[in-house]
This record gives C-alpha cells, sequence and structure tokens, in this order.
C-alpha cells in the first residue's frame, strides 16, 4: 500500500507542477458545457425568411403578420420575385420562402379562393422538415382565421356546398425534395474527416520534434520561421489533396452521391481548407509544450466545436452570438456551406463568394499566426 501510495503522490505532483496541462484539464470540461450547451439547446426559432409580396394589400400584410408574429420565422429579405427568392435560397441566406401573387387581396376581397407558394431549402432534411411544419401549421391558422370572417361576413348568403378554403398553399422542396438524409451527411462528413486528419497530423509536428530533441538541429539551421513551418505543411496538404480525391471518389460510387457542381473547383477549395486546418494545427503545436497538450486542444478546443456548432449536425440560426461567432473562426463552418452547395445544390463562386473569403482568410491568418508563435518559440 505504501509502494502504491508513493506513485499516487508522483503523479499528483507532476499533474501540480505542469500548470499549462492543469489549467486545460480543469478549465476545458466547464468551457465545453457552457459553449456546447448553449449551441444545441436551443429551438429552431427565427428561421430566415423570404416574402415576395406582389399583392401589396391589407389582405396580403395581414396573411404575412401570421408568420413573423411570433419568433418561429424572421422576416429578413422583401423581394419582388420568384427568381430572387430562390437566389436568397442558394446562397443560404433564408431557409424558406413565401411566394404572394398579385391578385392575392382582390381574390380574398371578392371571396374568391387563392394560393400562396412556400419555397424550402431541404439540403438540410430535419431543418427542411421544421421548416416545412411551421409553414403549414401558420397556414392553417391563417386560412381558419380568414375562412371564419369570411362566413361571418357571407354566411348568410352561402351554402354549405359552397364553403371552400379561401388560401391554399403549395410548397416546393429544393435541392433534395425526397428527404434523402445522406445527400445532407455525406458531404459534411467529408468535410469532417479531412479536418481531424490535417488538425492531428499537424498539431503533433512541433511538439513531438521539441520531445524527441531534435528541434535544436533545425534552430541552429539557417531556415526561416516561415520556411520551417510551410516545409511541414506542404507534405500533409499534398496528402490532404490525395485524400480529398479518394473520399470524393468513395462518395460517389459507394454512396451514389451526385456532385452537383464542379468536382475540380471542390477539390481547389478543398486545398485551401485543408491549409488553413493545417495551419491551425502547427499552431496548436507551437502553443502546447507536450503531446498530451497538444492532444487535448486540438479535440477541445476544434474538434468537438467543429462537430456540434459548425453546422455539421444542428442549424447555427437559433444559436446564442457567442457560440455562433464561436463557429465563425472555424474554417470547416464555411466549407462546409461550400461542400453542401457544389455537392447538392450545385451552386458556383458567385453564390458562395462570402464563405470562400471567409476561408481565405482564415487560412492566412492561422498560418501567419503559426509562423509568429514559432519564432517566439525559437
Amino acid at each position: 500500500m505504501e509502494r502504491l501510495w508513493t506513485i499516487v503522490r508522483k503523479e499528483y505532483y507532476h499533474i501540480m507542477r505542469d500548470y499549462r496541462t492543469l489549467a486545460i484539464i480543469i478549465i476545458l470540461p466547464t468551457f465545453l458545457l457552457v459553449l456546447l450547451g448553449y449551441g444545441v439547446s436551443g429551438e429552431s426559432k427565427n428561421m430566415r425568411l423570404a416574402v415576395a409580396d406582389l399583392s401589396k394589400t391589407d389582405e396580403s400584410r395581414r396573411y404575412i403578420e401570421y408568420f413573423t408574429a411570433s419568433d418561429q420565422f424572421s422576416y429578413e429579405y422583401d423581394v419582388f420575385s420568384e427568381d430572387q427568392i430562390l437566389e436568397l435560397i442558394d446562397r443560404e441566406l433564408v431557409s424558406a420562402g413565401i411566394y404572394i401573387p398579385a391578385n392575392f387581396g382582390r381574390d380574398l376581397a371578392s371571396g374568391t379562393p387563392t394560393s400562396v407558394q412556400f419555397y424550402v431549402n431541404g439540403s438540410d432534411p430535419a431543418e427542411a422538415q421544421t421548416a416545412n411544419l411551421k409553414l403549414e401549421t401558420i397556414a392553417q391558422m391563417a386560412t381558419q382565421t380568414i375562412l371564419t370572417e369570411q362566413l361571418e361576413k357571407n354566411g348568410a348568403t352561402l351554402g354549405i356546398s359552397e364553403l371552400q378554403l379561401p388560401v391554399q398553399t403549395y410548397t416546393k422542396t429544393l435541392y433534395n425534395p425526397d428527404g434523402k438524409n445522406k445527400i445532407y451527411m455525406i458531404p459534411g462528413l467529408t468535410a469532417m474527416v479531412l479536418q481531424v486528419q490535417a488538425l492531428l497530423l499537424t498539431a503533433l509536428a512541433i511538439v513531438r520534434e521539441r520531445e524527441q530533441g531534435t528541434m535544436e538541429q533545425l534552430v541552429v539551421t539557417p531556415i526561416r520561421s516561415w520556411e520551417l513551418v510551410l516545409g511541414k505543411i506542404i507534405p500533409y496538404l499534398l496528402v490532404g489533396i490525395f485524400n480529398t480525391i479518394v473520399t470524393l471518389l468513395v462518395a460517389i460510387y459507394l454512396f451514389g452521391i451526385v456532385i452537383q457542381g464542379s468536382f475540380w473547383l471542390l477539390v481547389l477549395l478543398s486545398s485551401i481548407f485543408t491549409l488553413g486546418s493545417l495551419g491551425m494545427g502547427v499552431l496548436i503545436s507551437n502553443i502546447s509544450r507536450t503531446q498530451m497538450q497538444a492532444m487535448y486542444l486540438a479535440v477541445g478546443i476544434v474538434l468537438i466545436p467543429a462537430i456540434i456548432l459548425s453546422g455539421l449536425m444542428f442549424s447555427r440560426q437559433g444559436m446564442p452570438w457567442v457560440t455562433y461567432w464561436f463557429s465563425e473562426i472555424l474554417p470547416i463552418t464555411h466549407f462546409l456551406v461550400i461542400i453542401r452547395g457544389i455537392m447538392v445544390k450545385g451552386t458556383g463562386v458567385s453564390f458562395m463568394w462570402h464563405s470562400i473569403q471567409s476561408l481565405i482568410i482564415l487560412s492566412i491568418v492561422y498560418f501567419v499566426a503559426s509562423v509568429a508563435t514559432f519564432r517566439k518559440r525559437l
């Protein structure tokens, strides 16, 4: 027993003397619980909505208010055509759209049945199902209210056989009308696999050399910091590009995924994403003293939030601003928009430029940060 307690005391002193590891062990679980808890505990509210109201009447405005009166939808865009609604959905700026024809108010005023068209972004089956349910439920309530008002006004002159629903609604689900989950998840899993590989390979690169004692040999050479960092990144980048092509071919031929857009554009943008992930891994390796610290930081600060907060599994629309903006600094958040846009929607560069621009900026920032932090350790 005395020998056992000797080992226990030795490990206790070892943990207490390593302040950086101790801080990670104590702070990281609480940090993740707070961050991820806020990220996934909220309901899917304030879904972004675009409305094309061609009627511009009191009746159409009242109908729109049924959808915007609660926090289920957020009225983000007032557009003038069906094409503009489709463009906003293409750009991932809205989750749903409502198209009200020009004769809407005139038909309701005259007692003639009219129609309204709903558009739903179906690339995420779970979110599309939620949006469909909310639209249909609110539309039924609005139709019942309008029918009640018409009966109170004209009930004495209408027979039972003449009763008709005043508003008929039609829903069009875009991109994934059958709601196949693999069409949405396979691109996301592809991005996650590339993220895990790139991050973990480089997160251990510098710190492993430091632990093995080979870093001193590199330090005394005339090589510059950026050359050393770039030299460590390039081989992994080439491996990442190769794995990108392989995983995309597996998605096509094994899972039957059809890439709607450009295959080589996706490979190019995947290379930028891999470069940013590699830079992030080198940054983690630079600020870590041991491989265990690097692994803790890579998994706790990047990989777990990437799974929960990036939009891979849960929608980002209902997230509090803290978790939303934390996810903005993760390259995978923007790459998910890109890879799903190309594979599921077939969108081009112009529709995804905001995400592409953010991905390029983050890749540059993480590479520069990795060089700067390495210079401080020389």
